[in-house]
């Protein structure tokens, strides 16, 4: 069998890359990929070895996720947002849940989203009131990707009595508690269905909590969710560089792929602080910019066809930066943008 990395690059080339105009189009990921996805192992790309995992390394999976994002930036992004819950499962003091849940979220036969965005502003969007037996969630969540794709969703919130970041696991559909959904149509990535949530008194019981961490070490971790994220501007910059090729421009294209080994570099580096880290998210950022810029530009008129990869790419660029994005990001790239340095 091969490598999983292998298998990572021939699923980004041969299913998800021809795909992806089509997925764009319609707005919709076929069931098919979800079922190559799982097939190939790669639901439980950051699992345990004990549960499933391949037990890749570090470096290892930041690859795999660039590989998949120059195949298709929707498909990719929904399924990196299942090993949120894989990841915080695997160091989950609650036993029972990750045993009960941990097999099948890495087998794929259940499928995760993440929704943590409502508990990074201060005071958060989504706070948590202890209850005799739990939890009780109210608030609202601005983005949830994959509602209707996916079976489980994590939603943190903060407690209003200590401040402690508390993630319990919940269905993946209106229930008690979950009072609005609502989907948001986006200008790239739109098949990733991603919605607005609106809690009311959700009730997350004991057995069904992941977590509970003080606010700085959930902010803390948010360094490590950077770095994940940043392999996105990147794998649309590897797409881009290999179309240039592809038409010809070899000079420009190993440009483009000498900058982003140096932006992954400084992406790496940048684990260790938070500043560098911001700094190199914008560098991953502005280069995915850039490089659809010149595939759109050396595609000419024909760039702005509904069936170019180029238009495609160039949106999705603009998509990277602001999902997933946070406040010091967004001063960082306002700066550049606005001094003559983007």
């Amino acid at each position: 069998m091969a490598e999983p990395l292998d298998r990572v690059r021939a699923l980004a080339d041969e299913v998800l890359f021809p795909a992806a105009l089509e997925v764009d189009h319609t707005g919709v990921i076929p069931d098919t990929h979800w079922q190559r996805i799982a097939e190939e192992g790669l639901y439980g790309l950051a699992a345990p070895p004990s549960y499933g995992g391949p037990g890749l390394g570090f470096p290892e999976i930041v690859e795999a996720l660039e590989t998949m994002a120059g195949g298709c930036l929707a498909t990719t992004f929904t399924w990196i947002q299942h090993h949120g819950l894989v990841m915080a499962l695997g160091g989950s003091p609650n036993e029972a849940l990750r045993d009960e849940l941990l097999a099948d979220l890495a087998a794929g036969r259940t499928r995760a989203g993440v929704a943590f965005a409502g508990v990074i502003p201060d005071p958060p969007r989504v706070q948590a009131i202890r209850d005799d037996d739990g939890w009780r969630f109210s608030g609202h969540a601005p983005f949830v990707s994959g509602w209707g794709i996916i079976d489980v969703l994590q939603v943190s919130a903060g407690d209003v009595a200590s401040g402690d970041v508390v993630a319990g696991v919940i269905a993946a559909h209106e229930q008690p508690g979950v009072t609005s959904v609502t989907r948001h149509s986006l200008v790239a990535a739109d098949a990733t269905n991603t919605v607005s949530i609106t809690f009311d008194d959700l009730i997350v019981p004991d057995d069904r909590v992941v977590s509970r961490v003080p606010r700085a070490e959930f902010l803390a971790n948010q360094l490590f969710g950077a770095r994940v994220n940043g392999t996105l501007p990147l794998g649309l910059v590897g797409r881009c560089s290999r179309l240039l090729k592809d038409a010809g421009l070899v000079a420009q294209a190993e440009a483009l792929e000498a900058e982003r080994a140096a932006v992954r570099d400084c992406l790496d580096a940048g684990l260790s602080d938070i500043d560098d880290m911001g700094a190199a998210r914008a560098d991953a950022a502005q280069l995915a910019l850039r490089s659809a810029a010149a595939l759109v530009t050396a595609g000419g008129g024909l760039s702005l066809l509904a069936e170019s990869h180029a238009q495609r790419l160039a949106r999705e660029a603009v998509f990277t930066l602001v999902a997933a994005s946070r406040a010091e990001l967004k001063r960082e790239l306002l700066a550049r943008f606005t001094s003559g340095r983007g």
